[in-house]
Order: C-alpha cells, then structure tokens, then sequence
C-alpha cells in the first residue's frame, strides 16, 4: 500500500527534525576521565570503561573516534559465541596436509582492509565465560582466527557493574588484567551542555618531543625502583572475585602503568589524569604507592639545600614541600654538626619566606631536638619561636629553644 500523499512529507520532515536534533558541535574542555582515555588509546593500550547504563560511555566513544578519524567498529560482545572471536574453522580439501583454517569473522576482515580503527566491544561484564576466554588473544595479541588485526587499531571495551548488568558475569582475572580500568562517571555541566548541543572534545596528548627520553627514563626508573622496594607487589592476584575482575598488580600490569608513565610525562598531564590511569592499570593501592614513590624522586637533595639555604628551591605543593624539609632534618640527623644543625633551621627560614608556616612545626621540632647542650641558639630562630611555639606536646628541648629564642629580642 503506498504512503498518501499527505503521510511521506511528514515522514521527511521528521528526518530533518532528528537530523538538526542529532547535530552537535564540539569545544575544547578541560575532561580528566576523556584526557585519560584519550592517552591510553595513544598508548595502544586496551581500555575498559566501567559505569552505569546510559552514562554516556558509548558517546564518548563515538566522539573520540570522530576526532582521530577512526573508523568505530561496535562488537555486543555479549550476543556472539567464542567462534565470532576465536574463528570458525573451515575445511579445505587437504585438512590433514593444509590443516583447518579459522575463519574471522565480517568485523575483523572490514578492519583489516580499513588498516585503522577503534574497536569498541560493549557490554563486556554481559559476556560469557566462554566468551571471555576467546577475548583474549584479540585484546592481547590483536589476533581474530587466523586473522592479525592492523596497529592502527585501538581497542576500548566497557562493562557494567554487575548489579547494574543483566545476567552479568564478574570478568575473569586474565581478560580484567589485559586491561587498563578507567570508572566513568558523568559531569553535571558536561551532560548540561552537551543537551544543548556542545560537547567536550576528546584530543589526542600532545607529545612534546624533547622529553620523550627522559620521560621514558623517568619511567624506568621510577617503577623498577619502586618494585625494588615493595617486590611483594610485582604480582598480588586480590582474593576477591569481585577485584580479580578489575585492576592488579601483575608484570603485565606493571608494564602498562610504565607506558602510561612515560606517556603522561611525555605530554606534560596533571597528577590527576595520571593517577587514573596508573590506578587503572595496577589497582588504587599500588597505584598510589607507585604514585608518591614518583613524588619521592623529584624531591630536591637534602644536601644541595643545606649547601646553600638561602636559594633553597623548595617544592610548591604542601606535601611534597613538608617531604623536603623532613628529608633535610633526617640528613642533620644522621651527620648532626653544628654548622649543618644552623644551615637546617636557615632552610626552615626559607620555606617560611616563601609558604605557609603550618607545615614547619613537624620538621621544626624534631630539628629542635637534636640540639646538643653546648650549641648556641641560632639567630634564625628568633624568626621561628612563634612557629615552634605552637606545635603541641613540643619537648623540652623544644621548649628551651623557643625560650632562648624570645630572651634575645
């Protein structure tokens, strides 16, 4: 039966109106879970995007792929058998000569001839057992049947909670530590703006090229020192079914928080973005750890400042800066003379110069403390008798200074 006339128009007018509906632009926006996606796709590292239903993670895929120019390939992995990923085997006319090829399936082969593309496989925490096992040569290996998939594709997945997924399955640890987590949650204002037509746009890291090798030595040597001193978390598998199925410390999972390393100092990220992505890939504990390990490393020389306390370069951020000055009390401490007992209390006069004071009653104190009895109160004191004064349960040592410090002015 054909449309009446009156019926096609309608239907042509409602296409243009889902048309100018499903029309959007992009801006640039600051996004820490997107710029974290973004690194680890140019990392060439599997991704699994965790959250609920209809928080936008498919969206974000999809606009991620329109701006690298990526062809998206959508796999449901959860409605395909082992075969769709493992190959169906064919016979030919020798078997017992040539063997049983497996053939790949249509998905594989388009990108293949394509040479690029994002592979996007859905609904990971719905798949089978069976099914994840057959996932794993294609996320680690990039192989589908006989079939090698190009280097210009990328691999993303994501996966439900399982109270929120439909006959879902916990992931098995092989395919959960193959896998860099990242948990997606949604913006108020991103969702906001981008109803009205504007979303965030996802952007490739910018690499700098000068700090390409030293930030894969900043890597090296951050992991394999930090693994030196905690080995125990080369490979902890969780006892828990529920954390097998996310991120953990394994060599594999090691090597891939190295590449986000080098990566993320290489593009100059912020801590931030960097801490998703190393707790993505070896679990929130480690990650941490691992994190101000890094931190340790780029502290200045407790030496250097005794040396030259008056141009003492001390670290902005709180934590880093009290690390600092505790690390120079622990240098007097084990060397305590007195020109460098003076030098320690001019660095304290300096960090006063240029940060908050709270942070000098700990170091304060305890550098009080290795006073000895025939070592005069320095002049710099009488700039931190006010200081010292209020660190509570102080020592006697502490006390005395403080007292000799205010019979001077």
């Amino acid at each position: 039966m054909n449309p009446s006339p009156s019926t096609a128009p309608q239907l042509v007018l409602a296409q243009d109106l889902l048309t100018l509906l499903r029309t959007t632009t992009t801006e640039p926006r600051p996004d820490e879970q997107l710029e974290a996606l973004a690194l680890a796709v140019a990392a060439d590292l599997p991704v699994l995007l965790w959250g609920e239903p209809g928080i936008g993670k498919t969206a974000a895929l999809t606009q991620l792929a329109d701006t690298l120019e990526l062809p998206l390939t959508t796999v449901i992995a959860s409605v395909h058998e082992p075969s769709d990923f493992s190959g169906l085997p064919i016979l030919g006319d020798d078997p017992e000569v040539r063997g049983v090829p497996m053939a790949p399936p249509q998905w594989a082969v388009e990108l293949v001839r394509a040479g690029k593309g994002l592979l996007f496989l859905d609904e990971l925490s719905t798949a089978t057992p069976a099914v994840q096992a057959a996932l794993l040569r294609v996320v680690l290996e990039r192989r589908v049947g006989t079939l090698q998939l190009p280097p210009g594709v990328r691999i993303v997945a994501a996966a439900n909670p399982r109270a929120s997924a439909a006959d879902g399955w916990e992931l098995s640890p092989p395919l959960a530590n193959r896998f860099v987590h990242l948990h997606w949650v949604h913006d108020r204002e991103v969702v906001v703006r981008g109803l009205g037509g504007v979303w965030p746009r996802a952007e490739l890291p910018h690499l700098v090229p000068e700090l390409l090798p030293d930030a894969v030595a900043l890597a090296r040597r951050t992991v394999t020192g930090f693994l030196s001193a905690r080995p125990t978390l080369i490979h902890r598998l969780p006892t828990t079914e529920t954390r097998r199925g996310g991120a953990w410390p394994s060599p594999r999972s090691w090597e891939a928080a190295l590449t986000l390393l080098a990566f993320g100092t290489a593009a100059a990220v912020s801590r931030d973005v960097l801490a998703l992505l190393v707790r993505g890939a070896v679990g929130d504990g480690p990650g941490l750890e691992l994190l101000a390990h890094m931190d340790r490393l780029d502290l200045p020389d407790p030496e250097i400042l005794l040396a030259d306390p008056a141009r003492a370069e001390l670290p902005e951020r709180g934590d880093l800066r009290q690390a600092a000055l505790e690390a120079v009390v622990a240098a007097v401490g084990a060397r305590p003379e007195r020109p460098r007992w003076e030098a320690a209390w001019a660095v304290l006069v300096r960090a006063l110069e240029t940060g908050t004071p709270d942070l000098l009653v700990a170091p304060a104190t305890t550098l009080a403390a290795l006073r000895r009895d025939d070592w005069d109160v320095p002049d710099t004191m009488e700039r931190l008798a006010g200081v010292i004064g209020i660190a509570r349960g102080a020592d006697r040592s502490v006390e005395r200074v403080a007292t000799a410090a205010g019979a001077r002015q």
